[in-house]
């Protein structure tokens, strides 16, 4: 193999590989990228076995075709310290060469047919998505999913497909995100999609997409790049069961003036108490350490009795970051009930604190 490209190529290519790479381990071959040279182009890959990203590109001149490995993170911190222009990548003798003008390196590879194989699309099922939808709806629950769950589903995001919908969740077990998109679909699929691909497919996908689907796997395919990731096998929580079926006060709040009063409190504590009186709203930080925090906004609830719920303001403000609009529906019930933060297709029930 040997080819000669622009630094800004490859090392774009390098840059979107790293988070798919074996980071502890570098005697595993999944450190390394896989780069195969033929058909006139060259092709980038990189898995850690979970998930997994191809890319291909043709802006490469081909001197010799052929198929290396190479250390991912090393190739990338020699690419970026090369000047901007033509890089030289060979392979002589099982070693790969880098090299620019005056300056050369070399690396160990391994051998390549051993690279682990990527699933195929071709024949699979599809889901009928656009990128927009997809992006902007795992946007919206990412903040919910949970980390580290002894319940491996729960380190994941349901994508519940409906005949005539798709209902994206997540929980933590303190929350539930849900988004709903109307969707045509000719048949009825739940799959749970990990935390770490949920992240990975918001990085690199924004143009048209295609998504497939099998027992284990879910595919992307876009112009550019080609993702896969396994799928969590488990059982996601019934969440319909857990949205509250009536409520009992609904109020519309501004955006902009919560996000600033729930701010002042977290530089106390992230805990807060907040009361809705008949005009006015108050935040009180909820700590153990003798400091306060409090602030108040003018606003009309409709309450004729103050009604008082705590939080972590976090969940509150994770939801008011996620959202366009510049006012959202809070539905509440009792104090110690799950209350709801609603935003046209985007729905959070919330836990309280119990004071």
């Amino acid at each position: 193999m040997k080819i000669t490209l622009q630094k800004s190529i490859i090392e774009n290519i390098l840059v979107h590989a790293q988070p798919f790479l074996e980071k502890k381990d570098t005697s595993q071959i999944t450190s390394h990228v896989f780069l195969d040279v033929s058909n006139s182009k060259l092709t980038v890959k990189a898995t850690d076995y979970e998930i997994g990203f191809l890319v291909s590109t043709d802006n490469v001149n081909i001197i010799g075709n052929g198929s290396v490995t190479a250390n991912g993170k090393k190739l990338l911190d020699i690419v970026r310290i090369l000047k901007e222009g033509d890089i030289n990548l060979e392979v002589k003798n099982d070693i790969l060469y880098i090299s620019q003008a005056h300056s050369n390196f070399k690396l160990p590879t391994f051998a390549y047919n051993e690279f682990p194989e990527f699933p195929t699309y071709e024949g699979k099922p599809r889901i009928s998505i656009d990128s927009h939808s997809l992006i902007e709806s795992l946007k919206k629950i990412t903040p919910s999913i949970d980390t580290n769950n002894p319940k491996f589903e729960l380190n994941g995001a349901l994508i519940d497909i409906k005949q005539d919908s798709i209902n994206f969740a997540s929980t933590d077990t303190r929350r539930l995100a849900v988004v709903n998109i109307p969707n045509h679909n000719s048949s009825e699929l739940s799959i749970i999609v990990p935390k770490k691909a949920i992240i990975e497919i918001q990085k690199l996908f924004f143009d048209d997409i295609e998504l497939y689907y099998d027992e284990t796997s879910l595919i992307i395919h876009s112009n550019q790049y080609t993702f896969f990731t396994k799928l969590i096998n488990g059982k996601f929580p019934e969440y319909s069961r857990i949205i509250p079926k009536e409520i009992a006060n609904n109020l519309i709040l501004p955006k902009a003036i919560m996000i600033e009063s729930l701010k002042q409190i977290t530089t106390i504590s992230t805990d807060v108490k907040i009361t809705f009186l008949n005009d006015l709203i108050t935040f009180e930080s909820l700590s153990d350490d003798n400091i306060e925090a409090k602030t108040e906004i003018n606003c009309q609830t409709g309450f004729s009795s103050p009604f008082v719920i705590a939080i972590n303001s976090k969940y509150l403000l994770d939801f008011l970051n996620s959202i366009n609009s510049s006012e959202f529906t809070i539905g509440l019930n009792e104090g110690n009930l799950p209350f709801i933060l609603s935003d046209e297709n985007f729905r959070t029930v919330v836990m309280p604190i119990v004071i």
